[in-house]
């Protein structure tokens, strides 16, 4: 019996959140013997100053096929736009190499138009996860320009593929599957605290600061740079340091990612940290997502701008504040109070979130079977490389 010609589907995991979004889909991939994974690590992932999460993905004993260094150290916008170029020409070199049949590009990361440029240019098929929706910072172009390069679309919400339709894509190619991501939170036994408590005693080796007590009460803060908003990210991300010591209370700070003015946001949490010395605030580099999830979950309030406050935190019923533009137009759930760069309105939300308490589950960006779905369609989809605007 001939063997079965499987499609090539070519994943490219840069940053702690997008391995979250892909995990699942990873493993629907490996289960299925009509599909063969190619996975590539690039950027944030393999780096220390960023956590360098490639231990955590290879911990899962997941085949890594490239590891593709391509950041500019500096954290600018010259550097943002340096590293794209970088990224352009080192995965148009990996794509020769492995010869995918597809490349899944995640949703709207500065790296990932290169990505999706460079698979265009050798006419790769391209599958788009969360696409059409809208949001604030250079992601928002960024999002609807690799839509536009894209022959499958994966986007999260129904309001999101609209958008899509609207943007002149076939209604066919658009596929509603929610949020990767909500898959592991759905799958993870939050009744049970194995591996939580672990973070106990890895606050020693894996954080910066004094350890604190996972059985009382804490706040969960994580804060990225706004790249429209470069020049303006210490000061931001100060506004938010004065708000957490002026509350005092527990609380456990993620480190913010690559974008341009990670090192304005970085400097902030430095400064407050060397000068004040809070014996409150840990502060850790990267976490799994696993754990991410769990110390989101029995957090008081989650407090920033992360996506994972409008899209898992919404599942779990977990209080946010957001901050800022960065997730602007986003369709968000009753759980979220939006603020803006100011220390008292910070302050006053998140009092506000914590003596509410929890909220009902949103199922707004997902039931848990969006890796499924997507990979049902990576085997089936019939993809003609040659576009047109379906009006």
């Amino acid at each position: 019996m001939a063997e079965l010609n499987k499609r090539k589907v070519c994943i490219i995991i840069t940053t702690r959140g997008n391995y979250a979004k892909m995990e699942s889909v990873i493993k629907f991939i490996n289960e299925r013997n009509d599909l063969e994974l190619q996975l590539v690590l690039g950027g944030g992932v393999l780096l220390p100053k960023y956590g360098e999460m490639v231990r955590a993905i290879e911990e899962d004993n997941v085949k890594i096929h490239r590891k593709i260094y391509f950041l500019v150290d500096g954290e600018t916008p010259v550097t943002m736009a340096k590293s794209a170029g970088m990224a352009l020409n080192e995965f148009s070199t990996a794509f020769e190499d492995l010869k995918p049949d597809m490349v899944l590009v995640i949703a709207d990361r500065f790296e990932c138009l290169p990505i999706a440029i460079a698979a265009s240019y050798m006419n790769i098929p391209i599958a788009h996860v969360e696409g059409g929706e809208v949001s604030g910072s250079i992601d928002e172009s960024i999002r609807h320009a690799i839509t536009k390069l894209s022959h499958i679309h994966f986007p999260a919400t129904e309001e999101a593929a609209e958008r899509i339709r609207r943007l002149g894509e076939n209604t066919e190619a658009i596929h509603v599957v929610g949020s990767p991501s909500i898959d592991l939170i759905a799958e993870i036994d939050f009744s049970s605290y194995d591996g939580f408590y672990k973070l106990q005693e890895q606050q020693g080796t894996r954080g910066v600061g004094p350890i604190i007590d996972l059985h009382k009460p804490y706040i969960l803060v994580s804060q990225h740079p706004v790249t429209t908003e470069y020049e303006e990210s210490l000061h931001h991300a100060e506004q938010t340091i004065m708000a957490i010591n002026s509350l005092g209370i527990n609380t456990f700070w993620i480190w913010p990612n690559m974008d341009a003015g990670s090192d304005g946001v970085s400097k902030a949490i430095r400064m407050f940290r060397e000068k004040e010395k809070p014996q409150f605030v840990h502060f850790f580099k990267s976490l799994k997502f696993e754990q991410y999830a769990k110390l989101m979950n029995n957090a008081m309030c989650l407090v920033g701008n992360s996506s994972s406050g409008i899209r898992e935190a919404a599942f779990l019923g977990v209080p946010v504040v957001n901050i800022g533009t960065r997730q602007d137009g986003r369709t968000r759930c009753k759980n979220v109070i939006d603020v803006d760069y100011d220390m008292e309105e910070i302050l006053t939300a998140i009092k506000k979130q914590i003596d509410h308490g929890r909220y009902p589950q949103s199922k707004l960006y997902g039931d848990g079977e969006s890796g499924k779905k997507i990979t049902e369609v990576l085997a089936t989809s019939n993809v003609s490389l040659q576009k047109r605007i379906c009006y």
